[in-house]
């Protein structure tokens, strides 16, 4: 149950990315499109939609109507009730939606009095595009009218990144055979609605109340409108003001119920243009404030005064010249694949563009891109949107995390709604602060959401070294929300006093309302750590902050200690069985969701086709919550632990959530899947671009594009923080020469270059940084670089040397037999634990721990003949065997590698292996056969592996080995060899690759 991977050249039609240099050259700096079908263009529009954390306005065209364009402002929401049939203590009581508001982008296009309609004529030439480096939208459309007259339109515009409120559009139109009058008519629309929900709780809202207009005026060097919200007490104020181009004059001015026109006409003949450049501020207030129409229009009046003497040249320099300050971070190259380079720079950029600027609204899940989710900020702005600004652009992500400290007022109420009588609990969904969910078990219940904030705050302060922040907010935010967790857990006394975590839904929102959901209390773990350490450092460096904190929240003289006992018991079970973290008590009880179930063929997620409780019954994952639990606090789990748990939660996660794939991508390149890292690092890269999910239409996935910059430094880079380190393990994939990325450290800049030779680090800003390379610490000084290796992924194998005993058949009850009777002809008592030692060893060397409990000493002589009875016995048994007797699913596993073109080999411990493989007729099925007759060391020596290797003329690193016992797992990785264990973890826990049992291999794991 994998996601649908999609590549770049798949796209066809409208919507897929055209070169915009010579043919077949992808510019890495700039999407371009050339579709003209309009059932894309509510994709193009959030694709080419531009912001700037206040604003954002998607990418129409400006002589056209979109039923999906809009223009969203991240302070303007609406409050609308939660009206529910059953009410119960602590319900969230509304919910908060941002609104479309007054959009000023159109130019409607008369020709003489016949309106422009670009749907009655002809598209001879359409193209658009994303100007990454100059940070605006172009479009060029050559058209012809109905009556035969041919136009080439031009429309340039950005979202200012340096003034808040603040579109610029730059309008040409150029006759290629029309003579006569031509029409612009520029105006503020107020009409649009926001989109309704439907059957997609993920799309629209519903909504009570919304905009309404209050005031408009239009003269000639200004037209504004003023709209209001009916609940939540919002004003807001559009204004625009034109330069024209010489030609074209003000004719006409309008005002209508629905908004503002200014129009202007000049004449048109071949080979002419007219041109208009078109200013637009946005001002608004805070929510049920009091400002003024005098106030708001003044803002309006400062911005539009400030713009009009800079110019539009002077706007888009200055555009550039804030986007060049933050690629120059960014850093980034990737030689050999350009439009793996592109899609990167896109979805930095939204990124980027949409983040909050001022610590007064939040990142939302859609950014200001589109009307998905409402508008409403989650989780993952903190998870996977804040560690790519915190290292890219610290400014950013310290205004995110001023805005979850503008809102704990909130968080400290919603705690008390849910019963605590202390501390905060961050909303999941929300705008203003307050839970905007009305499914409690899937929105409050999602406790999780305190740590994500804490951890980020303590990435936050570790990249930036800003303690200051930590002094000011960030200490106040870690200890508020750290208080909760002692009230929802407990020291349990049935589980030997751990810490335990009850009746929390986790990031994987299949799973509802679980005791001890592993995500939650790892990230509760380091959570309650941090807490209690930031308080020491605060008592200790800064002791009268420390106190008048204390004293202004409340918090008790041994609340730390409480904290740092919790964490230190936390509940964090690993099953004896698989090896793996549970999800939740009760997750690995439940039967997995049957493949019928799984996927539909419109890849419609679980949530909109099933009950939530017959989703909650199932084995499955939205997403995986143990792996980015791993990824994110995993940096004590051995390497062969989290490719266990990556190997079983990959089987049952459907990836209906597009936070998924990232986690897939960081957590498959840690463990060495070098095939899986790339596919789910395309799937988190190209989900809007190709939109993987189908509904891109409704606003950018803002936590996925973080994602994929994720995928490639935390995932290709092996960026982690280690005591407040950064720590890098950089792998090359194979399908580039070499890339490069920018890390920000406090004051310096960290260029990170990976080719085939290995890595270069080069300090391009700061005095100096210390940082790691594979554990290892490393320092830099100004200007100096550092060559270094790096491991690389593991080659793919090119044989495979398969155990006999227990892996391909069970020979192994027929060895018990024979050494039970032996054991009893010379009464030598023979208990399982003695048993379970000899599994894997020679025969010599089971004799020796049979006659361990021997009440005497045995001769040579007697050993011989006893170990000759023994395998006369075995002998007989096996005479027995035949082809029936491999274990299910053994000969399919041998038959796919040697059809994948790969060596096979044989290396067992029974001197009786030829005969076995002949009288289970496999014995073809191999290139080279080692027993124990040719070797003199039993496992865990390596011999019998380093023997199967030079038997195929391979390299010992170029060979997979498949065991089944814990001697021959450590007799494969002394060999070199990866090792797949077959059986329990109880046993294999050092296989890097554990399978249940030999029909669950797949080669093609190995080899992709």
């Amino acid at each position: 149950m994998t996601a649908e991977h999609h590549s770049a050249a798949a796209a066809t039609g409208h919507g897929a990315s055209a070169p915009s240099g010579p043919a077949g050259v992808v510019d890495p700096w700039q999407l371009v499109r050339h579709g003209t079908d309009p059932a894309g263009f509510a994709q193009d529009e959030s694709l080419f939609a531009l912001a700037n954390g206040t604003l954002g306005v998607r990418g129409n065209l400006e002589e056209a109507d979109s039923p999906s364009q809009a223009t969203l402002l991240s302070g303007v929401w609406e409050r609308t009730p939660i009206e529910y049939h059953e009410r119960f203590p602590g319900f969230a009581s509304h919910t908060d939606t941002r609104l479309p508001v007054a959009d000023a982008t159109h130019i409607r296009l008369r020709l003489g009095d016949t309106p422009v309609r670009l749907e009655q004529g002809e598209w001879l030439q359409f193209e658009r595009a994303l100007d990454l480096r100059h940070g605006c939208y172009r479009r060029r459309l050559r058209w012809r009218s109905p009556q035969g007259a041919t136009l080439e339109i031009e429309a340039e515009r950005l979202v200012s990144l340096a003034a808040p409120g603040l579109l610029a559009i730059r309008y040409r139109v150029r006759s290629l055979d029309y003579h006569g009058p031509i029409t612009l008519e520029s105006s503020i629309t107020t009409g649009r609605e926001a989109t309704g929900q439907g059957d997609d709780p993920r799309i629209g809202a519903r909504l009570a109340g919304g905009l309404s207009n209050w005031a408009a005026h239009a003269d000639e060097s200004k037209a504004w409108v003023g709209q209001q919200t009916t609940h939540s007490g919002i004003r807001l104020v559009c204004a625009q003001r034109h330069q024209a181009e010489a030609g074209l004059a003000l004719h006409g001015i309008d005002q209508t119920t629905d908004g503002v026109t200014q129009t202007y006409v000049g004449m048109l003949a071949p080979g002419q243009s007219v041109g208009l450049d078109k200013l637009v501020a946005y001002t608004f207030s805070a929510p049920f404030a009091n400002d003024t129409t005098a106030a708001l229009l003044a803002q309006a009046d400062a911005t539009l005064a400030e713009a009009t003497a800079l110019g539009y040249p002077a706007l888009l320099e200055r555009q550039a010249q804030v986007l060049a300050g933050f690629w120059a971070q960014a850093d980034l190259a990737i030689d050999g694949d350009p439009a793996t380079e592109q899609a990167l720079r896109l979805n930095l950029f939204h990124l980027f563009q949409s983040s909050s600027r001022d610590g007064h609204a939040g990142t939302a899940a859609k950014g200001l891109t589109g009307e998905g989710y409402e508008g409403h900020c989650f989780w993952d702005a903190e998870v996977f949107m804040l560690p790519v600004l915190a290292t890219l652009a610290p400014e950013r992500a310290r205004a995110m995390l001023a805005w979850r400290h503008r809102t704990l007022e909130r968080a400290r109420a919603h705690a008390r709604e849910l019963n605590h009588p202390h501390g905060a609990l961050y909303a999941w969904r929300t705008i203003g602060g307050d839970e905007c969910s009305a499914y409690f078990p899937g929105g409050s219940a999602q406790y999780h959401i305190n740590a994500a904030v804490a951890w980020a705050i303590r990435l936050y302060v570790d990249a930036s070294g800003d303690q200051a922040f930590l002094l000011e907010c960030g200490a106040e935010m870690i200890f508020e929300t750290a208080r909760i967790w002692p009230q929802i857990g407990h020291f349990n006394p049935r589980r030997g006093g751990a810490f335990c975590i009850h009746e929390v839904t986790g990031p994987d929102e299949y799973s509802a309302l679980v005791d001890n959901n592993h995500y939650t209390n790892r990230m509760a773990q380091r959570h309650l750590r941090d807490a209690a350490a930031t308080a020491d450092w605060m008592a200790l460096s800064h002791p009268a902050d420390y106190a008048a904190l204390a004293a202004r929240i409340g918090l008790g003289a041994n609340e730390p200690a409480r904290w740092r006992a919790a964490a230190q018991a936390m509940h964090l079970p690993v099953d004896a069985e698989l090896g793996i973290f549970p999800q939740d008590d009760g997750f690995l009880d439940k039967p997995r969701l049957p493949a019928a179930l799984a996927s539909t063929p419109d890849h419609r997620p679980l949530l909109l086709r099933m009950h939530p409780l017959g989703i909650y019954r199932h084995q499955v994952c939205k997403q995986a919550d143990a792996l980015l639990a791993l990824m994110l606090a995993g940096e004590q789990v051995e390497v062969a632990a989290k490719r266990r748990n990556f190997d079983y939660y990959e089987a049952v996660t459907v990836h209906d959530s597009t936070l998924s794939a990232s986690t897939f991508a960081v957590l498959a390149a840690e463990v060495g899947y070098a095939g899986k890292a790339h596919r789910y690092f395309l799937d988190t890269l190209r989900v809007d671009l190709d939109d993987l999910h189908g509904n891109a239409a409704h606003g950018l996935h803002m936590a996925a594009m973080a994602g994929s910059w994720l995928a490639l430094t935390w995932g290709y880079g092996g960026l982690r923080v280690h005591d407040g380190l950064p720590g890098l393990a950089p792998r090359l994939p194979a399908a580039w020469r070499s890339y490069r990325f920018g890390l920000r450290w406090r004051d310096a800049h960290l260029r990170v270059e990976v080719d085939g030779d290995g890595v270069r680090y080069t300090l391009t800003a700061g005095e100096a940084l210390t940082f790691l390379h594979d554990g290892t610490p490393q320092r830099l000084h100004a200007g100096q670089s550092l060559q270094l290796p790096c491991a690389g992924f593991p080659a793919p194998p090119k044989a495979v040397v398969f155990d006999l005993d227990g892996v391909l058949a069970d020979t192994a009850v027929l060895h018990r037999a024979a050494w039970q009777q032996l054991a009893d002809e010379i009464g030598v008592p023979l208990d399982e634990i003695a048993a379970a030692r000899m599994k894997g060893v020679d025969r010599r060397g089971s004799l020796d721990i049979l006659l361990e409990s021997a009440p005497r000493p045995y001769s040579e002589a007697e050993k011989q003949a006893l170990a000759a009875r023994k395998n006369a016995c075995y002998v007989d048994l096996i005479g027995r065997l035949g082809p029936q007797d491999l274990l299910p699913g053994a000969r399919a596993a041998v038959e796919s590698v040697r059809r994948a073109g790969l060596r096979t080999a044989l290396a067992s411990a029974s001197r009786n292996a030829p005969q076995l493989l002949d009288r289970l007729g496999i014995a073809t099925l191999f290139d080279y056969v080692v027993d124990a007759g040719r070797i003199a060391r039993s496992k865990p020596d390596p011999e019998i592996f380093l023997a199967a290797a030079q038997g195929l003329g391979l390299r010992p690193r170029e060979c997979l080995g498949v065991e089944d016992a814990a001697a021959g797992i450590a007799a494969l990785h002394a060999a070199g060899m990866a090792a797949v264990g077959i059986g329990r973890a109880q046993e294999l826990d050092q296989a890097d690759v554990l399978l249940p049992d030999i029909a669950a291999f797949d080669i093609s794991r190995f080899i992709t």
